[in-house]
């Protein structure tokens, strides 16, 4: 029977899947664009609010660049889509920039991608799920006082559903997803047509509101303030480049979908940008950064609402389309960070494979999907999510250096790797698309280093220093495990030369009391023909020792038994330091120690025995020359177990991934090799006398 956690997984999770299930969980566009695109999608809910409450700073004369920041923001965005239609067909393998940098700008230059891209993966959940609360609390005031705990169970949630498969989630994701585009696109053109076919005068509620500047602000400060504005607007660029470290889940052609969606994700998300910032413009919207000091003679209990919301209650009025455009939001919102869901865990996977990360991260669960780097991402997000209180504009500050430093390093690897492949190619037709694409990437490189130049200065000091932080030091703990993987690989090579056996190889039995487990032990021990064999307990109750000493010698066992005294009632030690002894005599001698070991079947069983030999197991594997055996004796709740199913828990197939798994279907003779009936003969046994090996320093094969 299912044990009750088995039971809760199950329901939450689903059956697990085959490993030639693969295959049906790959993505066609219809799917993959809500999967990877609702984060560059929903960042038109709060870029337009960032854009303008830092606007708003030098008072309401200032909102009037609104459309030239927002005009500023899109022409970065179409370069950076344009660049990343050159990526996905130039390296569709999944790696995304992190392979561009690795192969044509070095490993240090992908490491640091892949470092400011984990740390974005972060923030991206964070901040969606903040501005996914925020939107909420625009029109139910309760979401508002338990912000936290709404953001973390939506994080929860996005969990559950991303370990159930990639397939799945993204089915559950294209409803919304496609709701909040239809939504947003038709209150803007709804709007549209009432200011300029209808020729009504449209409102937003905060359009009669008098701001006034937080600081005087003019010259080289006003400047400032507008490439600060720029930098917050540009947050609707992140997530385009999940879909150059998604390629490989798409379906084939991989890299023309990848491309197509990439190209339908800029689209969608310009329109609505621009769309949302006119239209704000054309119904006075005010958002200000702090509405207590800056709005004056404010109405009683007046609460702002987002820019999206009082975009709603101007073109439909207090209706019930408000609160659907407000949850919608939300949920394009909280859905966003599946972008990250889906790219934090394959960029896991590749920085595991190539020994940067934990090895765990590189496989996959139940539901082939990477279990490990999903909840390592959940909990990083939930962290931050804490410590920040939800609050999306002091979290915005944080966004988006990672994604831009990814930016920049990525079409700086594709200039040198479009430049490598002109030298040695000769077709006039392929080098004329090569050059275009070169220019592409290098217009490009030139964008995103502004950019990247422009964001560093204006939020360093407000917030992006801590990105930066985190940033180097993902950059040292990679670069130590590596370390760390070289290491142990360099000490575990094979050598050359044959393997020299041991001279001698000394036995010894622990002992606590002569019962089954213990007789067992002593005859596994001598089946192995050791050229020494003892029996050891350490004698901590003076009347105990001499009671198993007496029942030793009135079984007559043939091994002898040796008590150590042990006067302060340790057991590890004094068995440590025997060990020891018998080595101090020949290097080339071996200590194999056996170890009577029940076993249990209930987990609180564990916790009553075996405490002991744990410990000492532990502290013998650390001495040289000395080999563990345990012997297990099974008791009774022992066979309560369900070992059919146990077996087939251990037998399941680890899928790896993510490059190139999902080229080619699993079929289950990729992953298994043919059964062969071996005959089976009794062969009768005939005992060889043993001889004593010379002890020398020769080798033995």
């Amino acid at each position: 029977m299912a044990t009750p956690t088995s039971l809760l997984k199950r329901l939450v999770l689903g059956r697990p899947f085959r490993s030639d299930r693969l295959q049906h969980t790959l993505l066609p566009k219809r799917i993959a664009l809500p999967v990877f695109a609702s984060d560059a999608l929903s960042s038109v809910a709060y870029a337009p609010d960032e854009i303008l409450l830092t606007l708003s700073i030098a008072g309401a004369t200032a909102l009037t660049y609104s459309p030239w920041i927002a005009l500023a923001v899109v022409v970065v965005m179409l370069t950076v889509v344009a660049s990343y239609r050159q990526n996905v067909h130039a390296y569709p393998s999944g790696g995304g920039d992190y392979e561009v940098a690795t192969v044509n700008l070095g490993p240090k230059a992908g490491l640091g991608v892949a470092s400011a891209l984990m740390v974005d993966y972060v923030l991206t959940v964070a901040v969606s799920t903040a501005s996914g609360v925020a939107q909420l609390g625009s029109v139910w005031g309760w979401v508002g006082e338990h912000k936290v705990g709404v953001a973390v169970t939506a994080i929860v949630v996005l969990t559950a559903m991303n370990l159930r498969g990639i397939r799945e989630s993204g089915s559950a994701f294209a409803i919304p997803t496609y709701g909040f585009m239809i939504l947003i696109l038709g209150m803007v053109l709804t709007g549209l047509f009432r200011i300029f076919v209808l020729g009504e005068d449209l409102r937003a509620p905060s359009a009669t509101l008098e701001i006034t500047a937080e600081h005087s602000v003019s010259g080289l400060a006003f400047g400032f303030l507008l490439l600060r504005a720029f930098s917050s607007g540009c947050a609707a660029l992140t997530g385009v480049e999940a879909i150059s470290n998604g390629v490989p889940a798409f379906k084939k052609p991989k890299s023309t979908n990848a491309a197509t969606t990439l190209l339908l994700l800029g689209s969608l998300a310009v329109t609505m940008l621009v769309g949302i910032v006119w239209l704000a413009k054309l119904t006075h919207l005010q958002f200000v950064e702090d509405p207590d000091l800056q709005i004056v003679a404010s109405p009683e209990g007046y609460e702002q609402k987002t820019v999206t919301v009082q975009l709603g209650q101007a073109v439909f009025g207090d209706s019930f389309m408000v609160i659907i455009i407000a949850i919608a939001t939300a949920l394009i919102l909280f859905l966003a960070a599946n972008t990250a869901f889906n790219g934090f865990p394959v960029l896991g996977s590749i920085l595991a494979q190539d020994r940067y990360l934990p090895r765990q991260l590189h496989t996959r669960g139940d539901r082939l999907a990477f279990s490990n780097g999903i909840i390592f991402l959940a909990v990083f997000a939930i962290v931050l999510i804490v410590a920040f209180q939800a609050e999306v504009t002091r979290l915005i500050q944080l966004y988006i250096v990672g994604v831009f430093v990814s930016f920049t390093l990525s079409q700086t690897g594709m200039v040198r790797h479009w430049n490598r492949l002109l030298r040695t190619e000769r077709d006039p037709a392929a080098r004329r698309r090569m050059t275009q694409s070169r220019a592409i990437n290098a217009f490009g490189l030139f964008l995103t280093g502004a950019v990247l130049i422009v964001v560093l200065i204006t939020k360093f000091l407000l917030g992006a220093w801590i990105a930066i932080a985190a940033m180097a030091v993902m950059f040292l703990i990679m670069t130590g495990i590596r370390r760390h993987y070289d290491h142990v690989a360099r000490e575990l090579a094979a050598a050359d030369t044959r393997p020299t056996l041991p001279a001698r190889n000394h036995a010894l039995v622990l002992v606590s009391k002569v019962h089954l487990p213990t007789l067992r032990a002593l005859a596994y021990a001598q089946g192995t023909r050791p050229d020494t064999l003892t029996a050891v307990t350490v004698s901590v109750d003076e009347h105990e020792a001499r009671a198993l000493q007496a029942e030793w010698d009135h079984r007559h066992l043939d091994v002898p038994l040796t008590v150590i005294d042990s006067p302060y009632r340790e057991i590890t030690r004094p068995v440590i330091d025997f060990v020891k002894d018998l080595r101090r005599t020949s290097p080339r001698d071996v200590v194999t120690v056996f170890i009577p070991e029940y076993v249990v079947g209930k987990w609180w069983e564990h916790l009553l025995h075996n405490q002991s030999a744990l410990r000492l197991k532990g502290r013998l594997l650390f001495e040289p020359g000395v080999m563990v055996v345990s012997v297990p004796w099974q008791l009774g709740s022992a066979t309560t177990k369900d070992l059919d199913k146990l077996d087939r828990s251990f037998g399941r197939d680890v899928l790896r991934g993510p490059r190139h798994a999902y080229d080619e279907p699993v079929s289950p003779s990729s992953t298994e090799m043919p059964r062969t009936e071996i005959p089976r003969t009794e062969t009768p046994r005939t005992e060889t006398p043993r001889t004593e090996m010379p002890r020398t320093g020769t080798t033995r094969s």
